[in-house]
Formats: C-alpha cells, sequence, structure tokens
C-alpha cells in the first residue's frame, strides 16, 4: 500500500479514525493524504454556522493533531493536507483516483436528520463509487 487518502469533517469523529489512519500509513510505510471538502454552499440545517474564520481554526487544530499523532507514531509517515471545495462525495472519489489512492479510510459520522435527506450520506456514496476499497469506521461511543 502506498498511499491512503483520509477525508475529514473536522468532526470529533473524524478525529478519532484519524489516529486509526496514521497508525495504518505507519504500518504499511504508506503516505496519508488528508482532504476537507467544503461544499459550495451549506444550507442553514444545524445550529452552528459555518464560516471561513471557523473552517481556518479547525484545519490548523487538525493540522496539529496531525503532526502530533505522526511524531507519535515514531514512523516516518509522509503526510499532506488540503482544502477543496465542491461536492464532499465526489471531490473524494475524484481525489482517490486522481491520485491512485490504495485505500481511503473515513468516519461515517457526518449528515444526519433533514441534511441527510436532501444530500445523503458520504460515506455511503464514497464506498459505492470509490476506485479503491474504503474502511469506514463508526463513530466512538461515549462512556
Amino acid at each position: 500500500m502506498q498511499k491512503i487518502l483520509f477525508p475529514t469533517d473536522y468532526s470529533p469523529a473524524s478525529n478519532a479514525a484519524l489516529r486509526y489512519a496514521v497508525a495504518l500509513a505507519g504500518q504499511s510505510q504508506a503516505g496519508l493524504l488528508a482532504v476537507f471538502v467544503e461544499p459550495p454552499s451549506v444550507p442553514p440545517l444545524g445550529p452552528i454556522e459555518v464560516t471561513e474564520g471557523r473552517i481556518d481554526e479547525e484545519e490548523a487544530s487538525f493540522k496539529q493533531l496531525l503532526d502530533s499523532l505522526v511524531s507519535d507514531s515514531g514512523q516516518n509517515v509522509a503526510h499532506e493536507v488540503r482544502r477543496l471545495r465542491g461536492d464532499p462525495a465526489a471531490e473524494i472519489v475524484r481525489v482517490a483516483k486522481q491520485e491512485g489512492a490504495d485505500l481511503i479510510v473515513m468516519a461515517t459520522h457526518g449528515r444526519t436528520g433533514l441534511r441527510r435527506a436532501l444530500m445523503g450520506s458520504v460515506a455511503e456514496i464514497v464506498v459505492r463509487d470509490a476506485p479503491c476499497p474504503v474502511l469506514t469506521l463508526k463513530e466512538p461511543q461515549q462512556t
């Protein structure tokens, strides 16, 4: 395995899945490409408004976490973070094809309620259309 694609939405579930992706990349000596796909427009269906400044803050926190996990792993994991714009599922599949990803690792946390009914589940679409295997990790349970 040479490249693992890790889509993120900067959620706690995604950050938990990142730990697994970094460990897997280290064990298989694969590069890790993390992508955040910002939809062209987000319907105001949730309680928190997404702003450019908020995304910048979340991206900075994500990069810090990724660097820390790579450092703590003791492995030399090549990694990159990209921010894209478009339909999340379509962009994830496009990047997987373009980059020749061997595996996509993603959390299944994501759209719920009305947003899921309107736009579908990103993970379901990626699993169906991806050019490589997709490992979906369920959100860890709160205890």
